[in-house]
């Protein structure tokens, strides 16, 4: 399978699509004297995400898309920093998983960057993660860069999970004992 990021392609995000996304990009654009200066779209449309690899101590701070393209050069950085810290492996992060954590980080009207605590995984990662801890999904959309686990200090996982179901976009699960929350690009699903 290719990948449109590596490939410098403008990605579709017709109307049907963002609705069906749970992002409500209309009002978003409509409403611009509401929006959290942090979070304003900085010229052309430009979308910015922050966060922290967890356990590598890597940031990414910076636009990721401007209108309907998404920049190649920002998913090679977040490729990096979002790889498995376990063995080094990276794969594309899906565009529209960058899109959630944009729109997440927006509700939550901090500037502060999220901790990642889980991107991508490999399989090897995975299957080993599923023997020494509950709650790994044997096909787990980690392995295909389509999920993130995330924390804000200063936010609850009750509260940031509830503002990521809000969004109603893919899936989203609280994890409380181990202070994060769970975002994908699959079905729409709660847990």
């Amino acid at each position: 399978m290719t990948n449109p990021i590596s490939e410098g392609r403008t990605i579709d995000l017709s109307r049907r699509k963002v609705l069906l996304t749970g992002i409500a990009a209309a009002g978003f654009v409509a409403m611009p004297s509401v929006m959290k200066p942090a979070f304003a779209a900085t010229g052309m449309g430009a979308y910015r995400v922050a966060f922290r690899n967890a356990h590598t101590m890597e940031s990414f701070s910076g636009v990721y898309r401007v209108g309907n393209r998404y920049l190649p050069e920002a998913f090679e950085s977040i490729d990096t920093i979002l790889r498995d810290y376990r063995c080094g492996s990276t794969h594309p992060m899906d565009p529209r998983l960058m899109d959630l954590v944009y729109w997440l980080h927006y509700q939550t009207g901090q500037a502060r960057p999220f901790d990642v605590i889980s991107g991508y995984r490999s399989p090897q990662t995975n299957a080993l993660l599923r023997q020494t801890s509950g709650g790994v999904a044997r096909h787990s959309l980690h392995m295909e860069g389509k999920a993130v686990d995330i924390r804000l200090p200063g936010f609850s996982t009750a509260q940031l999970g509830r503002m990521a179901r809000s969004m109603k976009a893919g899936g989203v699960g609280i994890y409380g004992k181990s202070d994060f929350v769970h975002i994908d690009t699959g079905k729409v699903r709660t847990w």
